[in-house]
């Protein structure tokens, strides 16, 4: 199965001209997801690409891709966050907001990025095997964080079910897989 997606901003008045575009599918229990960032690139922050990624926090204050990852029917879940520099983090949740804390099953998480001069390509292929076994029925939100030049963030996801941005919200992970 192979969902494509575009990401909606959460204020639908948005100052940049931008599209986010990408697929997400699971093949046994190998995840690949892939987003391209399209629009003029130079009015937003890009961190630069470096040689040895790590394990970082709060990726979400800069430009990031994320994704979220919960098992149907319970409330634990994982948030995946991707740096277009290459660092990266997966936290690991209770229930909602609650009980945060790293995954540490996954040591690494390597992805490629591509920067072109009008899209920004991201491309994950992720072996769940560490943490989640091939049977279990997933609910997924796809989401990315925006920092403009002028350091505005903007918030976009598949869909916004609340009156604020809100990531974590269980009623928008709408994807299954």
């Amino acid at each position: 199965m192979n969902d494509h997606f575009s990401l909606q901003p959460f204020d639908s008045i948005h100052p940049l001209d931008l599209k986010i575009d990408g697929s997400i599918s699971r093949n046994e229990n190998t995840l690949f997801v892939s987003y391209t960032l399209f629009g003029d690139l130079s009015k937003i922050v890009i961190p630069a690409t470096v040689n040895l990624p790590i394990r970082k926090h709060e990726l979400w204050e800069e430009t990031c891709f994320e994704f979220f990852l919960g098992i149907k029917n319970l409330t634990r879940y994982w948030e995946f966050n991707l740096s277009p520099a290459g660092h990266w983090n997966i936290y690991r949740f209770d229930d909602y907001r609650q009980g945060m804390q790293e995954e540490m099953a996954m040591m690494s998480l390597p992805f490629s990025v591509q920067n072109q001069s009008e899209a920004l390509l991201l491309i994950l292929e992720l072996d769940l095997d560490k943490f989640i076994s091939v049977d279990t029925l997933l609910d997924v939100a796809i989401t990315t964080v925006i920092k403009s030049q002028e350091g505005n963030i903007s918030y976009w996801a598949l869909t916004h079910t609340g009156s604020q941005a809100d990531f974590h919200r269980r009623d928008s992970f709408i994807i299954d897989l």
